[in-house]
């Protein structure tokens, strides 16, 4: 059996692996647009600093256009034997590009790639929740308002005790989308920091220039701290198991 890319020379126990792999490559392929969006901002920044010429940046910018193309028709598919994404999306690349395609891991981590990817994921996630709850938002703000003088019973204590309308109870409902809004606005707030360049969890010994992707990427501002970004791998990796 081929040694996994993780494993080294310490076998992991099988239940542990069978929870935190189980079905990663079948998840995996949810992230594939954004590790290639991930990846194209990571070799732009290497060949700014010097790691790549404008020649190969050229050729790997646009192979992974087409790996992204790919990915959103859904026509992307994690070969067997393939341990993941990152491995799945390099092996592309070399295949059609040889060792240049191997020049897109320089200092990275899957640590940092994988958090990145799962950042970029959930980012897109939020934006399009937020867009669908706002669209109920404004219904109920409309029913709210047509129903206001259609009236009902108000409750309390199990008995009849104010008049009260439908488009009260609209509006709400209307309400409490706002509040809901509050709590997924700082998950994005925490998501939307850039966790490339810190690699396994110490850094690169890489002039790497984080900035520059935190500004590709669209990213807020960047985890700063480099070992507080590792540790962002297993909380993310936790919530995307439950998933």
């Amino acid at each position: 059996m081929a040694q996994k890319l993780w494993e080294k020379s310490v076998q992991v126990n099988k239940d542990i692996e069978r929870f935190t792999v189980g079905r990663d490559r079948e998840m995996d392929l949810y992230l594939a647009k954004h590790d290639v969006l991930g990846s194209m901002a990571h070799i732009t920044m290497l060949e700014s600093i010097g790691l790549l010429t404008k020649e190969e940046l050229t050729q790997l910018l646009a192979e992974l256009k087409n790996i992204y193309a790919s990915a959103e028709k859904g026509d992307f598919v994690i070969e067997e034997g393939v341990e993941d994404v990152h491995s799945q999306v390099e092996l592309m690349l070399t295949r059609r590009l040889g060792d240049i395609g191997k020049k897109i891991h320089s200092g990275r981590s899957r640590n940092d790639q994988v958090l990145l990817d799962l950042k970029l994921f959930t980012r897109t996630q939020i934006k399009e929740i937020a867009e669908s709850v706002e669209q109920l938002f404004h219904v109920l703000i409309r029913q709210s308002e047509r129903y206001k003088n259609v009236l009902m019973p108000g409750y309390t204590h199990l008995q009849i005790a104010m008049p009260s309308s439908f488009g009260l109870w609209f509006g709400a409902y209307a309400e409490s989308l706002v509040d809901d809004m509050l709590f997924l606005q700082a998950a994005f707030k925490m998501c939307n920091r850039n966790p490339l360049g810190s690699a396994a969890g110490y850094g690169s010994s890489f002039p790497l220039n984080r900035t520059m992707t935190t500004q590709l990427l669209g990213f807020d501002s960047l985890n700063y701290n480099v070992v507080y970004a590792r540790w962002g791998v297993a909380k993310w990796n936790v919530m995307w198991h439950l998933l």
